[in-house]
C-alpha cells in the first residue's frame, strides 16, 4: 500500500488523511513514535489531573494509552470524520470518559483557558508541509487557538522533526508572546524506527510554555542522550544546533544505506552539551573497497597528541590505518586539546551512540570493537601558548607516544592538523647524576628532511661551505645539518621573528659561527644575494604556503617564479644545488614545475616519499650521467647512515637500493 504521502502538499489535505486512514483500518500508524517511545517526555510535561486536548489525534493511540494508566481528562480531535469514529468505535466501551470530537483543531468551540496541555504529534508538520501565505496564515491560525483555549502556566506539546520553516514560524511566534522555548530530542523514538528498518528521521518534542508576562526570552534545547538541558541566547542559535543535528542524522543515515564513494570520507565534531565552540571529538568515517576476508566494522580511537601525524591527519593515512586494521569501514576519532579524558574506557563509552550511529545496516556482529595505539587516551602536555605578528596563534606541546618515546610539536592554531616542527625529545644524566630531558638534535621526525640532508651532503665537497635552508622553522633541519656536516656553515632564513625566538627556547636551536639565523623575506634574501654576487654551495626550500587556494602546500607559489629561481641559479657555485621540498596536492600542477625547473636547470633529481605528499627535487646546472648520479648519491648514502648508525638511529637510515629504484632523473 502506498500510506506515505507522495508530494508535500498531499500532507495537508483532508481527502489524503481520510484515505490515509482507511487504508491502514484499525492499525496505528505511528510517524512520531508510540507511547512507550514518547512517555519519558511526556510524563514530564503532563500530570494526570491535567486537561488534555490531543489536537489532529487521527487514530493513533496515544490519547487511550494514557487514559489506562491514570490520564483520565484527555480530549481527542481531528478534521477527519472516519479517524474519529474508528477511534469511538474503539474506545466507548471500555473507555466511557475519553473524548474523541470532530473538531477542527484551526477553530474549536472550547472555552478561552480550558486546558493545560495541549499535545501534538505531528499535527504542525501535517498543517504546514511548505511556508507559502496561506499556509502561514493557516498555522497562525492554529497558534491562535492554541493560546486561547490553554491556561496560563499551560504546556503545548509539540511532537515534530522540526523542519526549517516549521521551526522558524514556532520560534517567531511563541518566544516573543510570553512562552518559554524547549526542544529535547527523542531518541527512543528514532531507535524504534531504525529497528523497524526506516530511515531514522530526528524526532523532537518542543514544549512551549504559557506565560502572562516574561522579562526575557528563554530559549532551551537538549539534544544529546544525557538529561541536561542548555540556555541558548537567541533564536538563531537554536536553528543552528538544531540544524546540525539533523544534518548529522541524515549523514547517519545515509551511511547505513551505502557506502562511500573512494575518494570520500565523511567528518563530524562532536561538541559537550552547553559548549558549541570548542569539538571535543572529530570523527572521520572511512570506507575502502569491501574484502570478504576483512571485519566489517570498527572504532579506533587516536591518542591525544597524535592526531596531526599522516596517519591520521590525511586522507590517504585514514585510507591506509582502515587497510591496515583489515576492516572494511571504520569511524576514526580524534580528541582535542583543552579537554580533559579519563581513560580509554571513559573515551569508549561517551562514543558508543555515535559509533552505532555510523554502522552499517548490513553489520552482522553489534558489538563493535574499539582499537587504538595503546591501551590509554595518550598523553599531552602542553608547554607554552603564544602569538605570532605572522603567523598567529601557536602552541608547543610535548607528546607520549605508545612505545613511550616523546616528541616536541609547535602547531599553529589556524592550521592545527599540521605539525609545523617537531623534535624527538631524550633523557640523559647530568653531571650530577639528575635526569634531564633534551631535544635530540641528531634525530629527524621529519622523514623528507633525511632526503634533504642527503642532498646537502652531495653539495658539499671541501670546509666552509656555506648552505641556506629557507624556512627555518623550530630549526630541527639547521641544528641536524650542524650536527651532520660540522665543517659547513648552515644558515636559516625565515621571514617571521617569531620563529628564531621559538627554535631557540623550545628546540635547542644555538647560534654559533657555523650556525645562524637571519628573520627576512626568503626571496628577498635570495634576490640581495644574487645582487651582491655571493656564492652559496647548496639552497633548501623548507617552507610552507599559507595559501590553500591552491594545490601546493610547500613552497609558497612566489617561491618558484622566474625572477626567483634566476637568481638561485646565479647565487649556487658549479656544483651547487638547489634542494626543494614540493609538497604538492594536487598532481595536474607538478609537470609545470618540473618543466620551469628544467629550463633553469641541466639536471633534476626527484624523490617521492611513500607515505607522505612529499617530493625532494635536486636540482644542478651539471651535466652528470645517470651512472655517476647513482654513485654519488650512494657514498652520500651510505655516509649518512653511519651517522644515524653512530647516533644509535638504526629506524631512520635509508635502505639504498629502494631508494635508487625510486628515483627520476629528468622526469
Amino acid at each position: 500500500m502506498n500510506l506515505l504521502p507522495k508530494t508535500k502538499e498531499e500532507f495537508k489535505q483532508k481527502e489524503y488523511w481520510d484515505s490515509f486512514f482507511q487504508k491502514r483500518g484499525n492499525k496505528a500508524f505511528e510517524w512520531y513514535g508510540e507511547y512507550p517511545e514518547l512517555a519519558e517526555h511526556l510524563h514530564k510535561y503532563t500530570k494526570k489531573q491535567d486537561e488534555i486536548l490531543i489536537a489532529g489525534c487521527g487514530n493513533s493511540t496515544l490519547g487511550r494509552d494514557l487514559y489506562d494508566i491514570g490520564y483520565e481528562k484527555i480530549t481527542n480531535i481531528d478534521i477527519s470524520q472516519i479517524a474519529i469514529r474508528q477511534m469511538l468505535s474503539q474506545t466507548e466501551k471500555d473507555r466511557p470518559n475519553l473524548k474523541y470530537l470532530h473538531m477542527d483543531a484551526l477553530n474549536t468551540t472550547f472555552e478561552n483557558e480550558t486546558f493545560n496541555v495541549i499535545l501534538d504529534k505531528g499535527t504542525l508538520d501535517a498543517l504546514m508541509p511548505n511556508d507559502d501565505e496561506e499556509t502561514v496564515n493557516n498555522v497562525r491560525k492554529y497558534f491562535a487557538e492554541i493560546e486561547r483555549i490553554l491556561k496560563v502556566g499551560g504546556r503545548y506539546v509539540c511532537i515534530s522533526l522540526l523542519q526549517a520553516h516549521i521551526l522558524d514560524i514556532i520560534l517567531n511566534y511563541f518566544p516573543s508572546n510570553n512562552w518559554m522555548f524547549r526542544a529535547v530530542r527523542c531518541f527512543d523514538a528514532e531507535k524504534k524506527a531504525t529497528d523497524n528498518g526506516e530511515n531514522s528521521m530526528p524526532v523532537f518534542i518542543v514544549v512551549c510554555t504559557k506565560f502572562k508576562a516574561l522579562p526575557r526570552k528563554i530559549l532551551e534545547l537538549n539534544l544529546g542522550s544525557a538529561d541536561k538541558m542548555q540556555r541558548l541566547e537567541s533564536t538563531e542559535e537554536v536553528k543552528t544546533h538544531v540544524s546540525s543535528t539533523q544534518q548529522a542524522a541524515f549523514i547517519c543515515s545515509g551511511l547505513k544505506r551505502s557506502s562511500l564513494s573512494d575518494d570520500l570520507e565523511v567528518t563530524l565534531d562532536l561538541y559537550q552539551p552547553g559548549d558549541s565552540t570548542k569539538p571535543r571529538f572529530t570523527v572521520y568515517v572511512v570506507d575502502i573497497n569491501p574484502e570478504p576476508k576483512n571485519s566489517q566494522y570498527a572504532a579506533f580511537i587516536v591518542p591525544q597528541g597524535r592526531e596531526a601525524e599522516w596517519l591520521f591527519s590525511t586522507k590517504a593515512g585514514r585510507k591506509h590505518l582502515v587497510k591496515m586494521t583489515k576492516h572494511n569501514r571504520l569511524t576514526i576519532v580524534t580528541m582535542h586539546r583543552g579537554h580533559k579524558y579519563e581513560s580509554f574506557e571513559a573515551v569508549q563509552n561517551e562514543l558508543t551512540d555515535t559509533v552505532c550511529n555510523l554502522a552499517p545496516s548490513a553489520l552482522t556482529n553489534k558489538k563493535i570493537p574499539f582499537l587504538s595505539l595503546g591501551s590509554d587516551v595518550g598523553k599531552r602536555t602542553i608547554r607554552h601558548e603564544g602569538n605570532s605578528e605572522f603567523s598567529g596563534d601557536y602552541i608547543i606541546e610535548d607528546v607520549e607516544t605508545d612505545n613511550r618515546e616523546k616528541f616536541r610539536r609547535l602547531y599553529y592554531l589556524s592550521t592545527q592538523l599540521v605539525i609545523q616542527s617537531e623534535a624527538r625529545l631524550k633523557t640523559i644524566r647530568t653531571r650530577k647524576g639528575q635526569l634531564k630531558e633534551i631535544v635530540d638534535l641528531t634525530y629527524l621526525t621529519c622523514k623528507h628532511h633525511v632526503y634533504m640532508s642527503l642532498g646537502a651532503h652531495l653539495a658539499v665537497s671541501a670546509q666552509n661551505n656555506l648552505l641556506a635552508v629557507i624556512g627555518l622553522g623550530g630549526g630541527g633541519l639547521c641544528s641536524f645539518l650542524h650536527k651532520f656536516l660540522p665543517d659547513s656553515k648552515v644558515l636559516g632564513v625565515d621571514i617571521d621573528k617569531d620563529m628564531l625566538k621559538i627554535a631557540m627556547e623550545w628546540f635547542s636551536f644555538q647560534q654559533n659561527e657555523k650556525l645562524g639565523a637571519r628573520i627576512e623575506d626568503g626571496v628577498q634574501f635570495i634576490k640581495e644575494k644574487a645582487q651582491n654576487g655571493e656564492k652559496l654551495n647548496a639552497i633548501l626550500f623548507d617552507v610552507d604556503s599559507k595559501d590553500t587556494s591552491i594545490g601546493m602546500s610547500c613552497p609558497p607559489k612566489a617561491f618558484l617564479e622566474n625572477e626567483v629561481l634566476e637568481n638561485i641559479v646565479k647565487i649556487l657555485d658549479k656544483s651547487g644545488l638547489f634542494i626543494l621540498n614540493a609538497v604538492i596536492r594536487d598532481q595536474s600542477l607538478r609537470p609545470t614545475i618540473i618543466k620551469n625547473l628544467r629550463h633553469k636547470f641541466i639536471t633534476l633529481i626527484s624523490y617521492k616519499l611513500e607515505d607522505d605528499l612529499n617530493e625532494i627535487i635536486i636540482c644542478s646546472n651539471d651535466k652528470i650521467s645517470e651512472d655517476k648520479i647513482k654513485h654519488n648519491l650512494t657514498e652520500s648514502c651510505t655516509v649518512l647512515n653511519k651517522f644515524f648508525k653512530k647516533n644509535n638511529l638504526n629506524d631512520c637510515t635509508i635502505d639504498i637500493p629502494n631508494f635508487l629504484n625510486s628515483l627520476k632523473i629528468n622526469s
